[in-house]
């Protein structure tokens, strides 16, 4: 049974050795569903409701994509605003996804060091990370500690084949991480009524 929802968001996969070399990985374990949003939603309309179905049967969501401007690409963007809605994800009777974790696996053009304060990104990669900690937070979800590529266009060929290894064999393995058992589960954050538009505003 298909547990496991990897979400694939790469503008320009043909162009991206990092990026296909995860997404063949992930494709590669028999209890993984891969979405490739770029590939199913070329023009941009999202089937929310294809995609709350797909949430539902998954214990763990992937996060994979580049990052663009310290955040993720815009279709993963616009698949959140359209999937992940007020009352079904969050707010009163949003409860579809809570127990469940989130991993981010992203990659960087970016070299790790340039992730330090003395670096021309002038913080550390963790800095990036609170949107999508707050974004699983907010749907009852438990997010997990990426899993990055640093210096994605420079990674050898065997780094490379060594991290989808890697990724390949955490899927297979989830949820038998040591880790997890160290990570709290997520605190409920109730969204009021009155922090979202009424319908006649």
């Amino acid at each position: 049974m298909s547990d496991i929802l990897v979400l694939a968001a790469h503008p320009q996969l043909e162009h991206s050795r990092v990026n296909r070399t995860l997404l063949d990985a992930a494709a590669g374990v028999a209890r993984v569903t891969v979405h490739d949003l770029y590939a199913m939603y070329p023009d941009y309309v999202i089937d929310a409701r294809h995609e709350q179905a797909a949430l539902q049967r998954a214990r763990l969501l992937v996060w994979l994509h580049p990052i663009h401007w310290y955040g993720m690409t815009p279709l993963m963007k616009l698949w959140l605003d359209e999937v992940l809605a007020f009352g079904w994800a969050y707010g009163p009777g949003g409860t579809a996804l809570h127990g469940k974790d989130v991993w981010l696996v992203a990659s960087t053009g970016g070299a790790k060091d340039a992730y330090r304060t003395d670096g021309h990104n002038r913080y550390f990669f963790d800095a990036f990370l609170p949107p999508y900690d707050q974004t699983a937070a907010l749907c009852g979800m438990r997010f997990i500690p990426p899993m990055v590529v640093h210096g994605a266009h420079r990674v050898d060929d065997a780094g490379l084949a060594a991290h989808a290894t890697v990724f390949a064999e955490r899927l297979r393995d989830y949820p038998a991480w040591p880790e997890l058992a160290e990570l709290v589960p997520c605190e409920i954050r109730e969204v009021p009524l009155t922090d979202r538009p009424s319908d006649d505003a």
